[in-house]
């Protein structure tokens, strides 16, 4: 090796290394980040309801700096407080934030500084927000679903589910079905049924919308899981359209044993694919009265496939289950998916419910913040990446190289010229 730097030889060529470069950050983007919450202003809004008990003049990083470095992190893939071991030396960080960042010790505080009350006044805050953002609209679909969080240490409330045959917590989200906004995110014990908690909170959601924009028409989505007595009360009290699954039973079995004997004897033994929709009325022993209820007979080739709907909703039952109903699919199920694998509120693993609650708020805020990109790049021409999910945005947009070039009149982030997206990313930072 001619010198210590010299790592290898490829032929004749020498290959050698060093630690010489300026500060370069793998986390250009966040400056895109920077101008959404400049132009939104969701973290300082949220952040205005987390209760500081520090000493104010011993306080190094306000309240504000403390959630904007939890959610930038979380949005660029740090889903640890102790990730920042890596980072404390970022330029792009240190430049939006305004200095250095925060430790791991602060940033854990800042988690299990919070009680009941707070994590609830940031729950309504929440629904303001949202309800703030419904100018101009006449119609709202909520759709109501929840996730399972594996745990696997002592955190509170972390309870044995016999559905899912695991120690876990239980995530259930309100999503709008039209934008993909979190309505509202909660944490529920393990040990919860789906349905848990739900109308109520339910409630409190329909009772703020209505208290600004009482004309606003409201329908509600949600599987089997969230068909209870309470909920269709609470619809016929506010005028609520519903499509609510419903699971099979014995009454079901014998209102649709015609239409199912018949589809399985002319498709299903001949391995055709067939579909027939019929509509009864139903009524569970503990509902107010009697349901209108669609069914979808169906033959899959392989075998025979029976789905029921609990709905208010006039038109032809076709039309409701895959016009409608179905969608929940791409506007929830989806959603959750991105909020849980993609922006971490798997990760509940502090001890503390409360802090656990508010680690899920965090991965909800970082979610929303990805929504805000997503509809910023569906102002774009970039055809491909309107199709993005959360992975691909931050794999192929927000993780960009970059340097900083500091003067007294200005800074000038410089980025990579190989980065491949660099004319979406310019249009993005363009934007107004």
């Amino acid at each position: 090796m001619s010198n210590k730097n010299t790592i290898f030889y490829r032929g004749k060529q020498e290959i050698s290394a060093d630690f010489s470069a300026e500060q370069i950050s793998s986390d250009g983007a966040v400056l895109l980040l920077e101008k959404l919450e400049r132009k939104h202003r969701l973290i300082e809004y949220y952040s205005d309801f987390i209760p500081d008990h520090r000493d104010i003049f011993r306080i190094i990083h306000p309240m504000y700096k403390l959630l904007k470095q939890r959610v930038f992190m979380c949005v660029q893939g740090y889903e640890d407080c102790n990730d920042v071991d890596h980072l404390k030396n970022d330029p792009v960080f240190q430049d939006i934030l305004r200095g250095d960042m925060a430790s791991q010790p602060t940033l854990s505080r800042l988690e299990n500084s919070l009680n009941k009350s707070s994590i609830f006044a940031l729950c309504y805050a929440w629904i303001d927000k949202y309800v703030s953002s419904l100018a101009g609209r006449d119609e709202v679909i909520i759709d109501i679903d929840c996730t399972d969080d594996p745990t696997h240490g002592r955190q509170q409330l972390s309870l044995f589910n016999g559905f899912y045959g695991q120690f876990m917590y239980n995530e259930l989200f309100f999503h709008d079905g039209q934008t993909g906004q979190i309505i509202l995110p909660i944490l529920r014990p393990g040990n919860s049924h789906s349905n848990k908690w739900y109308v109520s909170i339910l409630k409190r959601i329909i009772v703020r919308i209505r208290a600004v924009y009482p004309a606003m028409k409201i329908t509600i989505r949600a599987d089997s899981g969230y068909s209870s007595p309470q909920f269709y009360k609470l619809a016929d009290r506010y005028d609520l359209y519903y499509a609510i699954g419903q699971s099979s039973n014995d009454v079901l079995k014998r209102k649709t044993s015609r239409a199912r004997k018949a589809v399985e004897h002319l498709y299903a033994k001949q391995s055709e694919k067939h579909q027939h929709f019929i509509t009864t009325t139903y009524q569970a022993g503990s509902w107010h009265k009697a349901q209108k209820c669609v069914t979808k007979v169906e033959s899959t080739g392989k075998g025979m496939n029976v789905r029921h709907i609990i709905t208010n909703i006039e038109g032809d039952p076709r039309a409701i289950y895959f016009g409608f109903y179905v969608k929940r699919g791409e506007t929830s199920e989806n959603r959750i998916k991105e909020v849980k694998n993609m922006c971490f509120s798997d990760r509940l693993s502090t001890h503390g419910f409360w802090s656990n609650f508010f680690r899920l708020l965090v991965s909800s805020l970082a979610y929303e913040f990805m929504l805000l990109i997503k509809k910023a790049i569906k102002a774009t021409k970039f055809e491909k990446a309107k199709v993005w999910q959360v992975n691909t945005i931050r794999t192929r947009l927000l993780k960009v190289g970059a340097m900083i070039k500091i003067t007294k009149r200005r800074i000038y982030y410089r980025f990579s010229k190989a980065f491949v997206y660099q004319d979406l990313l310019g249009d993005l930072l363009r934007q107004n």
